[in-house]
């Protein structure tokens, strides 16, 4: 097989493949049969694989090294290729959907195609295209920006990545350090942040009206091609979070303060610690990490055992923390060479293993369906993708020694209290970006005291005393990717989360019969919608209440239970 480094990389000819796209349009319009209409669609996937494989692979490189002016200049020509891509790919999308063989299509290929196509076409005119590229570069001035960060601790200068280690140090007026020097960073960057998400924000309600919506929110459930659920669902699953989890999540903070002899609430840096002793390490090196991960996988059944190896020997995994690469993480795939890729930022934290065991969960399912035609299929919707690979990490409990030695009771623990507590932070960063988007004319001063007040309500255990100016003030939410780049991404999270639970809930009775039901869900790739794929592996909707509240029960219970004697 090709490894990454190998892969070549050429910019196309942008002119060149906008009379390419135009082509198989007209001849797919001017089709006379099913078989010769058939024959276009597969060239147009051959087309579209390879356009995103040399997109993907620019994108990734760019993000390994952010200084490099070689992939920073791709960057920017895709940053401008794709809104003009995009007439032509909506032209292709029209023609689909006016084929006289669509029946055909839909009974080979499946009707889902459609629905997401006609979704698609909502999310589009050529008025926009300057506006699409626009938002293209502020994005990445704001990737770029937090890349770029150099912050002075303790005679040494760190990215925003290798500060997390120092944020959940045992020693309290070391941790607190650490949480004021990178808070401060923000701080000093605040006009800028402030600027760029100001500017998002009005650009993104300005695409939504130029598209006659009024705004940008139905327009951005639109983009992240929501085909099962609404803006009412999702509030009506806000209002279960508040009633069910958040007093759970509120009980594991209380007894966090009485081991740690905190007064609750506590400060943001006191929360970051969970032990006395210290958070849950991974044992060894990164790359004894990858190893401990491939015996995970081989172990766990002979499908995740082949595709690890496939990880491994093609080199697509980038996980160490260096200079000038992006923070945060993510799993994408190149269609040309059918394999996943994942990108990470090691920085020796418990984070460091769930970069193995999420994001491989990502990847996996990418690798299970990697043959899926058409290629939208390969993946489901992002709440559905998120499934894949929050539940991986539940999955991987019972080979945890392998990743944290004699510190995988405590992983455990901390493991499932932070899936709890982490739903009420999504949630809370969902509604945040409801408030914004529909009332965009707030002040960035105003969006501030919107995520405090919100704060108040979904995070209640934060204490709020300007020990931490930049998380006290209500502007922690600049810390979010998501909120800048992806909008209204972020609840997919929480609805996921609510999933994996429900799985790890079903591990405590029967890790095969778990294994079995993920394995179900997964192999469906993109063919359903996100509610059916659920249904079809025998898993609740988190959109039902009751999902949600037996969920809590159960997490409760085993909390409640759970002996952590000796890991105060």
């Amino acid at each position: 097989m090709i490894k990454f480094s190998e892969m070549p990389y050429q910019r196309p000819d942008l002119e060149e493949l906008k009379v390419k796209c135009g082509d198989l349009t007209r001849r797919l319009e001017q089709a006379g049969s099913y078989a010769e209409a058939r024959d276009v669609f597969l060239e147009w996937e051959t087309l579209q694989k390879h356009i995103q494989t040399q997109s993907t692979l620019a994108s990734i490189r760019h993000s390994i090294d952010t200084r490099d002016a070689f992939y920073d200049g791709e960057a920017k020509f895709w940053n401008g290729a794709w809104p003009e891509l995009q007439e032509y790919t909506q032209a292709w999308t029209r023609a689909m959907l006016a084929s006289p063989f669509r029946a055909d299509f839909a009974a080979e290929y499946g009707d889902l195609m459609f629905i997401n196509a006609e979704i698609e076409l909502k999310t589009f005119s050529l008025e926009i295209i300057p506006d699409l590229q626009q938002e293209n570069d502020l994005t990445q001035a704001y990737e770029k920006l937090l890349a770029s960060a150099q912050i002075p601790f303790e005679g040494g200068v760190y990215t925003l990545s290798q500060m997390t280690p120092f944020k959940t140090d045992a020693d309290d007026a070391r941790r607190l350090a650490a949480w004021k020097a990178e808070g401060q960073w923000y701080k000093d960057h605040q006009q800028e942040l402030d600027s760029l998400y100001d500017q998002l924000v009005h650009l993104r309600d300005g695409m939504g009206k130029k598209l006659g919506y009024e705004g940008y929110t139905t327009l951005g459930y639109y983009r992240m091609g929501r085909n099962c659920y609404t803006k009412e669902d999702v509030e009506q699953f806000r209002a279960a979070v508040r009633k069910y989890l958040v007093p759970v999540a509120d009980s594991i903070y209380r007894e966090q303060a009485k081991r740690l002899g905190k007064q609750y609430p506590m400060s943001f840096a006191d929360n970051a610690l969970e032990f006395r002793s210290g958070n849950p390490r991974p044992t060894g090196t990164p790359e004894q990490i990858l190893e401990q991960g491939r015996k995970f996988y081989d172990e766990l059944s002979p499908e995740t055992g082949a595709f690890f190896r496939t990880m491994l020997d093609g080199e697509l995994l980038d996980v160490l923390s260096t200079e000038g690469k992006e923070s945060g993480g993510y799993c994408t795939s190149l269609p040309d060479y059918g394999v996943p890729f994942i990108f990470a930022n090691f920085n020796g934290t418990q984070g460091d293993v769930e970069v193995v065991t999420h994001e491989a969960g990502h990847a996996f399912a990418a690798y299970l369906n990697r043959d899926r035609v058409p290629m939208s299929t390969v993946w489901p919707g992002m709440e559905a993708c998120e499934v894949h690979s929050m539940s991986m990490e539940f999955m991987a409990w019972p080979w945890s020694e392998l990743f944290f030695g004699q510190d995988t009771r405590k992983f455990h623990y901390s493991h499932l209290s932070s899936a709890l507590t982490f739903i009420p932070y999504g949630t809370m960063v969902d509604h945040f970006q409801h408030i914004v988007y529909e009332r965009p004319e707030l002040t960035p001063a105003q969006r501030h005291a919107e995520w405090k007040r919100l704060l108040g309500i979904y995070m209640p255990w934060m204490k709020l005393d300007g020990e931490i100016p930049f998380y006290a003030e209500g502007e922690g939410w600049q810390r979010q990717h998501h909120i800048y780049s992806s909008p209204f991404y972020y609840i997919d999270y929480c609805l996921a989360q609510t999933v994996s639970l429900e799985l790890w809930a079903m591990m405590q009775r029967d890790q095969k019969d778990a294994w079995e039901h993920y394995m179900a869900y997964a192999r469906q790739g993109g063919s359903r919608t996100f509610t059916e794929l659920l249904s079809h592996a025998g898993l609740k909707s988190p959109f039902d209440e009751a999902c949600l509240r037996e969920v809590c029960q159960t997490a409760q219970a085993w909390l409640d239970q759970f002996d952590l004697t000796g890991m105060e």
